[in-house]
């Protein structure tokens, strides 16, 4: 079993719930919006983490990060991208079994086409009345349990 954190338009700002959250995982995944590269340097002593760049991302050492990542963890293939709406490809078609997002501040989970699409939230400063959240996918061989967990504010 693979434990794989998510999180999500932190805008500068690690909330101690949420590093608490994602102790443990296997790996990080940070789907943009990081607002600075210390968020990064700190997810990265708990697990190795994966990071696309969201359009906030304008420190010059993030502006670098990859617009989208795709990884294998234990037989299920993940695609990372920050905004939904900008998708290039056909995750279904590409053999995509999980799409991480974020941008939208909302927690999604949903399954379309047999592709599960998960955004965990916003993790930094609260927008309007949305949630702050985190979120995880236990793998387990091509199994993918989904969980988004809101945060208090």
């Amino acid at each position: 079993m693979l434990r794989v954190g998510l999180i999500s338009d932190t805008h500068g700002l690690l909330r101690p719930a949420a590093l608490d959250f994602l102790r443990g995982c296997a790996r990080i995944i940070h789907a943009g919006d990081i607002g600075d590269v210390a968020v990064l340097e700190a997810l990265a002593t708990l697990a190795p983490v994966t990071a696309v760049r969201g359009n906030n991302d304008h420190q010059a050492v993030l502006t670098g990060l990859p617009e989208t990542a795709q990884l294998e963890l234990d037989h299920v293939q993940l695609y990372v991208l920050h905004n939904l709406k900008e998708m290039a490809i056909d995750p279904a078609a590409a053999g995509v079994n999980v799409v991480v997002s974020g941008h939208s501040h909302r927690p999604l989970v949903e399954e379309r086409e047999g592709v599960l699409y998960v955004n965990p939230g916003s993790a930094g400063r609260r927008r309007f009345k949305l949630p702050i959240g985190v979120g995880e996918l236990v793998i387990d061989g091509r199994e993918v349990m989904p969980r988004i967990v809101e945060l208090d504010g």
